[in-house]
Parts: C-alpha cells; structure tokens; sequence
C-alpha cells in the first residue's frame, strides 16, 4: 500500500499542526520580549521552562478548538476530499484560522501592558459602545509595526510551508475507509483530551486560572496562556458587573472588606504566647453539617445520631457556631472561600478572569511573619486547580498524589481509589508525617477526597461500613474515623499542644432531611476550632459563621497585625449578634444576619424568612418587615458592589 493512497491527508494534518504550535511558541516568545520589563526581575531559565511546559498544555488546547474544522476537513472519511479542490479549500480554513489566531496573540503583546493580563471574551462587550476603536488600532500599528512585519512574515511562512496532501486516484476503496475511520477515531478522543487539558477524571476542563500552576506571580500567568485560548474558555461566561448602588465614599461606610489589627478581648481569648502557633485546616470533602449529630441533637425527635462519631466528640473541646455555612456549594469555591476570605458570586473564582488577580491567604499574609506554608490534595497534581491557586495565593509548596507516591513510607497507588485521589485515611496519615519534619511555625491546609461520588470506601472497610440511610453516610464514618487516626497520630507529635486545628467541608452533599435541602440548608457546613492548648474557649456560639470568616479570624487568633482583604469578619471580636453571611446561588444573593435570611437578585429583594424559627423557609415576610429588608438590603449590597469592584479592579490584596 502507497502511503500517499491512504494516509496522506492525516499525515499532512499533523505536520501543519506541527507547524501551528511553532507560530505560538513563535508568538509567546514576542510575548516574552515585547514585555521584558515586566518579567525580567524574577524571571529564570528554570521558571522559563515551567512557564513553555504549561504553554505547551493551554496551546494544545487553543490550537485543538481552532482547528476543530481544518481537522474535520482532513480526516473526514469521504473519498471525494481526495481531489485539489477539496484540499485546497482545507488550506484556507487552516491559514485563515490560524492568521487570527496569530494575531490575537500578537496584539496581546501591547495591550498586556495596559491590563497585567491575557485578553478574555469581555474584550468584546468592553469595547463595544467605543467608536474610535479603529483609530487606536491605527495608532499602535504604526507604533508596533514590526509586530506587523511578524505577523506577515508568519502568514507567509505557513502559506509557504504548508503540507498539502498529493490526492492520487483510490485503488481500494475498503483498504481508504478503514484507514480514514481508524485515523478519525484516534484523533477525536485525542482531541477531546487536548482540549480539556488531561484524560483522566480528576481533571476538569482547564481554564486561565490553571496557568498560575506554573508561574509564581500571577502577571507571569500571561507567558503561560494564549489570547485564543484565553477568549474561548471566557465566552459565555457570566463577568463581575460592579453595580452603582453607592458612591465610593459611602460605600467605604457601610461596608470595607478590609481588616486590621484589633485588641482581644484577653479575659476571653488570650493571646498566643511568644511561640506563634501553627495552624492546620482540614477541608473535608462534602462534609456537611447534616452529617454530623453534634450540630442535630434536635433533629428526628431528638433521635438523631449522625455518622461522625469522632467528630462529635472533638467538638465537645471546640469553638463551635450554631449556624455555620460555606460560601459555595462546587469543591472549587471552597478553597478561595476558606483560604482567602473570597465567596463565590456569579461563578467560581477559579473559572473567572478575576483568577488572574493578585491574591492572598491565610499563608499568604503569614509568610512575612517566618510561617512555612503547605497544601496538600491526595489528587493527581494539578486537579481542580488546587494547586495553581496554593501557589498563587502563597503556599510555599504543594503535596499530591505525585509526593505520596514518592514517598517510600507509604504504598503509592496502591492507596489510590481508582477514580479521584488517594484514600483519606493513608493521605491524613501522610499529612500528619509531614507537617512533623515542617520547621515551626507552620501553617498547612489538606483537602480530603474520599466522601464523594463514587461514594465507595476501601475493600477492608466495606464490612466495618455497610450501606446505610444515603449512599454517602458510609464515606462519611470512613472518613470521620481517618480525621480520628489523623488526631490519634498528631496528638503524639511535638507540634501538637501548639496548634490551632480548623475543621470545615468544602460543600454540602446529598441530604435526606428537609430543613438542609431549603436554599439556606443545602449551604450548612461545619466550621470547628479546635485548640488543644485551650486559649480560645470551647463551646457552640449562638452565631452565624461562614467559611470566609475562618481567614480573619485565624489571623485575629494569631495576633497578625497588618492589613488584609477578606470578606469575611473575625468572629473572635464581633458579636455574636453581629455576625453574618452570605452566599449565591441560582442569580440570587442570599445574606444572613440576625434572626432573617434575605434573598436578593441584584435589583430587588425576593424574599425575607425569619430562619431561626421558620426552618423550612416557608413564609415570606419582605412585606411584614420593610425596614428590616431595608437595612438588610443595604448592607448586601454594599458587599456586592464591593466584591465587585475588587474583582474587576484587582484589589483583592493590601499593597503594602
């Protein structure tokens, strides 16, 4: 069989696909040069190559979705495309696509500098209503021709260099449709995977807040991504509005997400002694408060036992609220919300243009203070995103399921679940290892995998937790008694009497009891402060505490005396009559405060219910209480504009 008879269109796809990721590495590099000055300070030839192995990923990706046709065109398992026509009709969608492709890139070399970020799919309503848009593209042709001489010379090269197929007449048309089929089946997962930026489960489809992954500020996300990729994974997306409900000056008033530094009361909470204490968050997965019969001794009757028997007792020793929430309900909201005091409104913080903003955390502002600082995630690294926004918010460093296995004292993947990450159990006991070689003070965070769809437990412990109640309760108890091996192994640890444990869930699961599956309860998370060395005072608070309120009050714990943004309040100093939250959902900003839970749609309220006593959330009372929806009103909307206007103006950190 002649290769030419067969396989010459498939074998000409892949080399002008060749030729199309060397125009963008072509482009990154003018990148890289047109704005030297922003990068020259910290770049290196290491951190270079970190920066062209995450390029590599997110060209794939852009070059797979903008070529999706040209591809079709060549592989498409017809016969009659084997003429000259045919071919050189795919030429032009090839050469077309990739000239504007070429060009996004190439104009994002100049307006980078005026924006500290990859151009996304808002350029085409930010410019919409500009009527001398064209005069200013005018101007910086001529300011950045040779850019233009680039782009000619790079169209021209791919004209020239273009592979074209060589159509012979078919001798056998069988052997040419098995042939065209094969190749197109190969190409269409493979292409799917490229596009998605990984095969396996773990991994969601990557967006521009991946690229911080590979950098350590997040401008230099910039060298990571491309303009093509950057506008597709933002078109249709839902953008930050910043709303006009205030001006600036009253706004500031009534509401600032900025904290600084208060007084204890010491009589209550005294203050750490001259050893700074460590701290350790567990973030357990899909924990939710249903779960855990230490927030429902009121619930069935006063029957109710739940599945987390250990958890139970550790709060019996622990600061505990009784109307605790997270801020997000998608494993992607809660590390943002717990870690950097940032709820999700509109959409995840991870999914947004936004991610490329300059932002903190606990680890973050703890680093000037000496804090060594770690992230762990029993996934395969680079899942979810965790580990792009550890290291954009300030975690020193990362441990997956690629350290796990590296680690000889453990078994590797044979601990693996087969479909997320590393079981709890082994993954905690690794966790506890390692904080014990951490130089003191730390500060670490772990994100537990195992209570999750598929809601399987380990074979050696499919006796010990039999199906019960919903299919999750039996990964609930598997994962309770790993969070009790975890205290039982750091309890034995030097570091122990000298931490302050945090004990939240990144969302709620599945729920068989009607008051968590209201608007309000499907967002009823635990939140526990556990101090084994007694400073901060156990027992349940008759308060509202929300996952963004753990950063400002850890850093209130510890002393921290700069300035910081985090949405949330310190519920060390703020009473408990005066704590709040707040959460979004469905178009609808629902704010709780006091004895209400308002429900707002940016515009106008929908909905007051006095929550404490009417569970269920039946009765309206907006009309009953109008200076209550008032004042309720006001106060949210002055967290919306402000969260807003932070998103979009990249003040989610102090400049110190």
């Amino acid at each position: 069989m002649k290769r030419n008879e067969y396989i010459s269109a498939p074998l000409c796809l892949l080399a002008n696909m060749i030729m199309a990721y060397l125009a963008y590495l072509i482009c990154r590099l003018a990148f890289l040069v047109e704005n030297w000055s922003m990068f020259s300070a910290n770049i290196t030839w290491s951190s270079f190559g970190e920066m062209l192995k995450g390029g590599w990923m997110f060209d794939t990706s852009a070059i797979l979705y903008t070529n999706a046709l040209y591809a079709l065109m060549m592989l498409l398992p017809l016969h009659l495309k084997e003429n000259w026509r045919w071919q050189f009709a795919a030429k032009c969608v090839f050469i077309v696509v990739n000239a504007i492709s070429i060009a996004a890139n190439l104009a994002d070399c100049v307006y980078f500098q005026y924006t500290g970020r990859r151009t996304t799919a808002t350029v085409f309503s930010e410019f919409d209503n500009e009527s001398n848009l064209g005069s200013i593209v005018g101007i910086e042709f001529l300011r950045h021709w040779y850019l233009v001489v680039l782009f000619v010379i790079m169209i021209w090269g791919m004209w020239r260099f273009y592979v074209s197929s060589n159509p012979k007449r078919i001798r056998s048309y069988i052997t040419y449709y098995i042939v065209q089929v094969v190749c197109l089946g190969i190409y269409v997962p493979l292409s799917i995977c490229g596009m998605r930026g990984g095969a396996t489960t773990a991994v969601r489809p990557i967006t521009i807040s991946n690229a911080n992954q590979y950098v350590d500020r997040p401008l230099e996300a910039g060298i990571v991504l491309n303009t093509p990729f950057s506008i597709i994974r933002t078109i249709g997306k839902k953008v930050f509005v910043t709303p006009n409900y205030f001006t600036p000056e009253e706004l500031d008033k009534i509401y600032s997400p900025i904290h600084t530094s208060k007084s204890l009361p010491s009589t209550i909470y005294p203050l750490p002694s001259k050893n700074p204490s460590n701290i350790v968050i567990l973030i357990v997965e899909s924990f939710g408060r249903e779960y855990i019969g230490g927030y429902n001794k009121w619930l069935d009757g006063g029957k109710y036992k739940g599945y987390t028997p250990f958890v139970d007792s550790l709060m019996q020793h622990s600061t505990t609220f009784l109307y605790s929430y997270c801020n997000g309900r998608k494993s992607i909201d809660g590390m943002p919300s717990i870690l950097s005091g940032i709820p999700m409104f509109v959409e995840p913080f991870f999914l947004t243009p936004a991610s490329m903003n300059d932002v903190s955390s606990i680890a973050g502002e703890l680093k000037s203070k000496g804090y060594y600082s770690a992230f762990f995630h029993g996934a395969e690294n680079g899942s979810m995103g965790f580990q792009a926004y550890a290291r954009t918010s300030g975690f020193d460093d990362y441990f997956g399921r690629t350290e796990y296995n590296a680690d000889k004292r453990f078994n590797g993947d044979d601990d693996y679940d087969g479909m997320w990450a590393i079981w709890d159990e082994p993954f905690l006991q690794f966790f506890a290892t390692k904080m014990s070689e951490f130089k003191q003070p730390f500060m670490s965070a772990v994100f537990t995998a195992s209570s999750h769809h598929p809601y399987k437990v380990p074979q050696q412990y499919e006796k010990t937790y039999p199906e019960e109640g919903i299919v999750i309760h039996k990964c609930i108890r598997y994962t309770d008694n790993a969070i009790r091996l975890f205290f039982e192994k750091a309890k034995k640890q030097p570091w122990y009497d000298n931490t302050l444990f945090v004990i939240t869930s990144d969302h709620t699961n599945l729920s068989d009891h009607e008051y968590y599956q209201t608007d309000l309860g499907g967002f009823c998370s635990p939140i526990i402060f556990f101090d084994p060395s007694g400073r901060m005072q156990p027992g349940m608070r008759n308060a509202i505490a929300q996952q963004i309120d753990i950063m400002p009050t850890v850093l209130s714990y510890l002393g921290y005396d700069k300035p910081y943004v985090a949405f949330g309040c310190d519920l060390l100093t703020t009473p408990d009559e005066e704590t709040w939250a707040v959460n979004y959902q469905g178009g609808i900003y629902q704010y709780v405060e006091g004895d209400y839970l308002l429900q707002f749609d940016g515009n106008e309220t929908k909905a007051l219910y006095r929550f404490r006593t009417d569970l269920l959330l039946k009765h309206n009372v907006a009309k009953e209480e109008p200076m209550v929806t008032k004042d309720m009103e006001r106060r949210l909307k002055a967290i919306i504009q402000s969260y807003m206007t932070r998103m979009n103006e990249n003040k989610l950190i102090v400049r110190h």
